[in-house]
């Protein structure tokens, strides 16, 4: 072949792609390179025809998916929550807002510090997912508490009335069944929210503003986010919208499996929600199926995360872990030997890498669970074995009424609104206080102790002319006293002793 023939080859191949109407991809992605010695005549367009797509742009759309087959499989097991509940009063003192707002703030109430009367019943929407084929569905805690009814409707049209099997405020996971006896229940499976992937995508379904069973697909843009909700943050972010009504829906991997719940939104911002891992719903169900709430261990430290300032004023080698800052008297860690400035890297061998991380491997671990601590002393790592007790700062009041966990126990704890734990001896102390009591941990805003003037920091230490030396005294007090009556209680608070009167709920 000549060397002119050569040169006019690219030329012809077009002429006969244009007769044949077939554009050249490889002319559109990568024109031959010409110089000026082999360089042909320019030519003229002979037709206007639309450019087909580069090679590498047609794989590209190609290989974008399409949820049509994941929504289809799955939607029929996501639920509408439909609930009444007592509303609840807010706060006397405001808190210090946070960007973060729970669904709870569109979920038939008007702001936080503008809610109506205690004896207006709200009605709201949320969503929900059934996991098992009894009838038993997984939604937020926010969405169920306080409620005096709940109904759910399914995708197919049937509804049913429901009912709380269990609930966890600190996590906002709360575990709901269809009354009656339900059959051919469509179900979703819950997924290792731990294999999760910064950029996978993730597809939530729920009933925002009461729009049905709508899709949104994102990806996820960061896992373990703080958000200060609760001891146990740990959320995935996505960029999937949520809106109000998905309080409590699925957010689900490609595979069709639920690896989060759609909890929280960021109140001013715009595609920024945030799940609850699948994987700490599920550490939290058996409990709740079982118990209707959950006894978390306890390790009896206070912790704060290692920086690299306090890493070197230790003399320690790691980088990332909790710095031990007190150690409770006769706790499980005293009696294990741990000491402070000790640094905490790792539990069962998993990394601990911030107070918080330590916090949450050991709260979700059942207390009387020995655990290996891998600890950094003086710069010499040691292995150290410690019996978990139970977290008494979530014991609480529960079935303060009485024992049996009935309905209306659990609502007259609800109305009082009052968390205690034992009076923690370097607590007292530390603040010169009595070393037998019941602290106060939490208030809910609204509730019967809010109106007392009862506030977290006060220890209680008389009852009703009883003497409280723990949290169980309180409980007894309480359950033992009138319905309607108003019990007095002693109380130390700042260096004094004052009287508050709480009243017994009817």
């Amino acid at each position: 072949m000549t060397k002119k023939t050569v040169l006019r080859l690219p030329l012809l191949l077009g002429l006969l792609a244009l007769a044949c109407n077939k554009p050249q991809p490889e002319r559109v992605a990568a024109p031959p390179e010409r110089s000026e010695a082999n360089a042909a005549p320019a030519e003229k367009p002979v037709d206007k025809q639309p450019l087909a797509p580069a090679p590498t742009e047609s794989k590209a759309l190609a290989s974008l998916p399409s949820f049509a087959p994941l929504v289809e499989a799955v939607k029929a097991a996501v639920i509408n929550v439909e609930v009444r509940a007592v509303a609840s009063e807010p706060r006397r003192v405001s808190a210090p807002r946070s960007p973060f707002d729970f669904f709870d703030r569109f979920f038939g109430q008007q702001g936080r510090n503008r809610a109506p009367p205690r004896d207006q019943i709200r009605a709201g929407l949320g969503s929900g997912f059934i996991i098992d084929a009894s009838g038993i569905a997984l939604t937020n805690n926010h969405v169920v508490q306080d409620a005096i009814s709940i109904r759910v409707r399914l995708n197919d049209g049937r509804s049913f009335d429901a009912e709380v099997l269990g609930r966890d405020p600190p996590t906002d996971v709360a575990v709901i069944k269809f009354k009656g006896e339900p059959k051919d229940l469509p179900l979703v499976r819950l997924g290792d929210s731990d294999a999760l992937h910064v950029g996978d995508w993730v597809v939530a379904i729920g009933n925002p503003f009461g729009l049905a069973s709508s899709v949104s697909a994102g990806i996820i843009s960061a896992k373990d986010r703080v958000i200060g909700a609760g001891p146990y943050d740990d959320f995935l972010q996505t960029d999937a919208a949520i809106n109000p009504g998905n309080s409590g829906g699925p957010l689900f991997n490609i595979r069709g499996e639920v690896i989060g719940i759609n909890t929280a939104i960021v109140a001013s911002g715009s595609g920024i929600g945030f799940a609850v891992p699948a994987n700490m719903a599920k550490a939290l169900l058996p409990q709740l199926k079982k118990d209707g709430h959950v006894v978390r261990g306890w390790l009896g430290v206070g912790a704060q995360t290692l920086t690299p300032e306090l890493a070197k004023a230790l003399g320690v080698p790691v980088h990332d872990g909790a710095v031990v800052t007190e150690v409770a008297e006769g706790g499980p860690a005293q009696k294990a030997g741990l000491k402070p400035d000790d640094v905490i890297g790792a539990v069962d061998g998993q990394p601990a890498v911030s107070a918080s991380a330590l916090t949450r491997s050991v709260a979700f671990k059942p207390p009387g669970t020995t655990v290996t601590l891998t600890i950094d002393r003086g710069g010499k790592k040691e292995e150290i074995k410690v019996v978990l007790g139970t977290r008494p700062d979530f014991e609480g009041l529960s079935g303060v009424g009485g024992s049996n966990g009935s309905g209306s126990d659990e609502k007259r704890q609800e109305m009082i609104g009052l968390q205690v734990q034992d009076v923690d001896p370097s607590f007292a102390q530390s603040r010169n206080a009595p070393t037998q009591g019941a602290l106060i941990v939490d208030v809910a805003p609204g509730s019967l102790a809010d109106e007392a003037g009862l506030a977290p920091g006060m220890a209680i230490i008389e009852a009703g002319g009883r003497p409280i030396k723990s949290a169980a005294d309180l409980k007894r007090a309480i359950r033992d006293a009138k319905p309607g009556s108003v019990l007095l209680l002693r109380i130390y608070f700042q260096g004094s002793k004052v009287l508050q009167a709480l009243t017994i709920p009817k």
